[in-house]
């Protein structure tokens, strides 16, 4: 993938390079279905990371209700541990009942840390037990630069990350569970707290002003410490591009959404987008020596590829480099070959081809049956 390097000063822009500047000291601009980094400033030093922190928990939230582990409708039990987290909060009391989908809710518009810590005893039995998964996860997305300690976000001294691994956390929410847009893009909703003094309303706010400031934003999380600074995760769609633009350690709120927007801007001028959608259906594999004569082909995954030069990507063209037969026997998920996609004579990438069933190796019966049955014939 191309890897566009952010200058933080005065930069002229090179050739497939964006140019921009930011005021925080740390910085990354991704495009999102691809992974390429367009831009990025101090993207690999560990920070501390606020509330951004919630989106690996949102994250795991979804994930949990995707798997049928916990179910949206599912009411929730306020834990005394929950209750008492400090910080931000929606001030939910021991014992009170609230649904999954209430406490999402709270945690990606208020930014809620008594909430995230009910979630995180929900799906896991224990915040600790939480925490391990949270972890686990990140090194499964390669941030290798991240340690949790806490579901929520408040500062520890172990408690890091990056701007790159936050992207990277960002992506798979984005690009995996893009029912999070339902939640990070309400702006202002009521939730009832019923408890034993009765029951009242409690206004959400969004933490994340670019939902109404910015006309293409998507998401996703703020977090503020006065050790991590003012940071965001801010996600935006134009047309058929979407990005996803990090700050970490800001100075102040305004500035801290102005980078965003300034990265997003930046992103949206000069990126443009080439998707294999319209792809031909696969001609079956002549099978050699199998109990069936062919095998069924399909393509690993899709095909997408990020250009800022300006390039003409109507242009680019596929090639399949296949065998023209191959010996059984061939299981299911075989790479048997790989689309190329060529722009201007250079390779900007590959799909692996993989084959779509089984062939067994066929034996002297199968042989038999068959001679048989050309016999018939």
């Amino acid at each position: 993938m191309l890897t566009l390097l952010f200058r933080p000063v005065s930069v002229y822009a090179e050739e497939n390079q964006v140019a921009a500047e930011v005021a925080a000291p740390h910085a990354l601009l991704m495009e999102v279905s691809t992974g390429t980094v367009l831009m990025e400033k101090a993207a690999d030093e560990k920070v501390h990371p606020a509330s951004v922190t919630k989106i690996m928990t949102m994250l795991l939230i979804l994930e949990a209700v995707e798997e049928g582990r916990i179910g949206l409708d599912d009411v929730v039990t306020v834990s005394e541990h929950a209750a008492s987290m400090g910080g931000s909060q929606v001030y939910l009391e021991p014992h009170e009942q609230q649904t999954v989908e209430t406490l999402l809710k709270c945690i990606a518009v208020a930014s809620a840390n008594d909430a995230c810590v009910a979630m995180a005893e929900y799906v896991s039995g224990s915040e600790g037990d939480f925490v391990q998964q949270m972890n686990s996860r990140a090194e499964e997305l390669g941030m290798s630069n991240t340690h949790f300690a806490n579901s929520c976000g408040l500062d520890e001294d172990t408690h890091l990350t990056t701007a790159r691994d936050v992207a990277l956390m960002s992506r798979e929410l984005l690009l995996n569970h893009p029912q999070i847009h339902e939640y990070c893009t309400i702006w202002m909703e009521n939730i009832v707290h019923t408890t034993a003094r009765g029951s009242f309303e409690f206004g959400l706010t969004n933490t994340n002003k670019l939902i109404r400031q910015y006309e293409y934003s998507t998401g996703l999380k703020t977090g503020y410490t006065s050790v991590a600074g003012f940071c965001i995760s801010a996600s935006a769609k134009k047309d058929d591009i979407e990005l996803v633009a990090v700050i970490m350690g800001g100075a102040d709120s305004k500035s801290r959404f102005q980078d965003a927007v300034t990265l997003l801007n930046s992103g949206f001028a000069c990126c443009s987008l080439y998707r294999d959608e319209d792809r031909e259906t696969l001609q079956n594999l002549p099978v050699e020596g199998g109990v069936e004569e062919e095998v069924p082909l399909r393509y690993a995954g899709d095909f997408s590829y990020v250009s800022t030069d300006g390039r003409n990507l109507a242009q680019v063209e596929k090639t399949l480099e296949l065998p023209e037969s191959m010996e059984a026997p061939v299981e299911e998920g075989r790479v048997v070959g790989k689309a190329v996609y060529s722009l201007d004579g250079e390779v900007i990438g590959t799909t692996e081809i993989l084959a779509a069933g089984t062939v067994e190796k066929a034996g002297y019966k199968d042989y038999f049956h068959k001679t048989f049955r050309t016999f018939l014939l």
